[in-house]
């Protein structure tokens, strides 16, 4: 997707590695670990069903990236609170969703969507 698509984008505190992800998941199954956008986005290893479905709802397209791999522009937005929700619209990204609002989904996608929505509608 180019940069200049109108997007929301999703960031992981997490890597995206196969270490990084190894590490996360035996961290996050052992309590050590924890991402609030991955446990609305994923179960044990997948992407899950009532993510997918949410994701389809939202007004524009939901595209994620991790801690090391998000683009410039969105690590210029965030630096290194994560996770975090951002738009891109029209080239330029602004935040939508903190890590701390991310938390209060617990692990709900449609709560999350509905924050989404919510945040948008009020812009």
């Amino acid at each position: 997707m180019d940069s200049r698509t109108d997007q929301l984008i999703g960031i992981y505190d997490a890597d995206a590695t196969i270490i990084g992800e190894v590490s996360y998941w035996i961290g996050a199954r052992l309590g050590l670990r924890h991402c609030s956008l991955c446990d609305v986005t994923h179960g044990l290893v997948a992407e899950k069903p009532s993510w997918r479905s949410c994701k389809e709802s939202l007004p524009l397209p939901f595209v994620t990236y991790h801690r090391n791999d998000m683009p410039d522009d969105v690590r210029a937005v965030v630096g290194s609170a994560l996770p975090a929700v951002v738009i891109r619209r029209g080239g330029t990204v602004s935040h939508l969703l903190s890590a701390s609002e991310i938390d209060t989904a617990q692990g709900s996608a449609e709560r999350l969507a509905e924050m989404i929505s919510a945040k948008l509608d009020a812009q």
